[in-house]
């Protein structure tokens, strides 16, 4: 399953976009990191001293090593926009399968958005009656517009109140279609002319985007979307290529919040699907090890790009994580 994970270095390049500096800043560096082998199985049994880690090219010092088997904290961020409201049953059935596939000492908090805005429907808990109860009491409401970015950054928000050196997470169920970043993308196209439609919108490039990965940097925050069937650009009933546009421009931002986080997009194509997808990503989560280092110049906040690489003691495995970090 994480053998897909492989593909994130190849993304290290693709976001280099700026934005106001942020207040929470940290003078350590904090990666999840899965590891394969040859065959794509997951390898969970290393140490610290099987991890190299360079910034730059410069070695660094690794200060902090969590195992596969420490506990995260988790924000379940569900979508309840009007695009939800016909599948709300599957989407709680998948939400409590993947509650059973957690660890006990799993910290979850429930998070919802739609158009009253985002709204924090459970703290972090371990009480799984009480996490399910409230999964079920949140899908029965909730309709209108996808704040989808102020979401994910209220999630960060919160994650940050858990333990500095915890292991954090957002598994975020949308369909990508942010309802301010759509307008900006509309905007876009209809300036565009009729040859340049598709390459108009620089996804990328989006601020709010461009915040929340910056925010999950700096908070060690790996992000997981599981993206749902209504925002794919293949499915679209009429083939208009403003529209289109739009919808891909979507779907990258969610592919590049997983990447630049060192997450995995998982697309769901069906929605009798999104139980097994749910599972997947437990799966993925205990995988993960969590390696802080110092970096070379902690205090030197210059908002350029710093580039991370991890090397194995074992050279015929492979580790994934974020590729890098704006240094802000």
């Amino acid at each position: 399953m994480v053998a897909c994970l492989i593909a994130w270095a190849s993304f290290a390049g693709v976001v280099r976009a700026q934005e106001e500096v942020i207040t929470t800043e940290t003078a350590l560096v904090q990666l999840n990191v899965g590891v394969v082998d040859k065959q794509g199985h997951s390898i969970t049994n290393l140490s610290a001293n099987d991890f190299t880690i360079f910034e730059d090219g410069v070695k660094r010092p690794i200060v902090h090593f969590e195992p596969t088997e420490a506990p995260f904290s988790l924000v379940m961020l569900l979508d309840t926009s009007g695009s939800t409201v016909t599948f709300r049953q599957q989407i709680e059935g998948a939400a409590l399968r993947f509650l059973d596939a957690l660890r006990p000492e799993d910290r979850v908090a429930v998070i919802d958005f739609n158009g009253k805005g985002t709204k924090l429907q459970l703290p972090f808990s371990t009480d799984r009656h009480r996490i399910a109860y409230t999964i079920g009491i949140t899908l029965q409401q909730g309709k209108g517009e996808t704040p989808l970015y102020e979401a994910l950054r209220y999630s960060v928000k919160e994650l940050a109140r858990e333990a500095p050196r915890r292991r954090k997470a957002i598994v975020v169920l949308t369909d990508g279609l942010d309802t301010e970043a759509r307008n900006g993308d509309r905007s876009v196209v209809n300036k565009a002319s009729p040859e340049k439609i598709d390459s108009a919108i620089r996804a990328e490039a989006n601020s709010q985007l461009v915040s929340v990965l910056n925010d999950a940097d700096r908070q060690g925050v790996t992000i997981f979307p599981l993206a749902l069937p209504s925002g794919d650009p293949k499915r679209l009933p009429l083939p208009d290529p403003a529209i289109t546009a739009m919808y891909n421009a979507a779907r990258i931002r969610l592919q590049l919040l997983a990447d630049r986080t060192g997450g995995r997009l998982h697309e769901i194509h069906r929605l009798d699907d999104l139980a097994g997808l749910y599972a997947r990503v437990a799966a993925d989560l205990r995988t993960l090890y969590t390696v802080v280092y110092q970096p070379p110049n902690p205090s030197l906040h210059d908002g350029k790009w710093r580039e991370i690489k991890v090397e194995l003691s074992q050279g015929d495995l492979v580790a994934s994580t974020k590729p890098g970090y704006f240094a802000k």
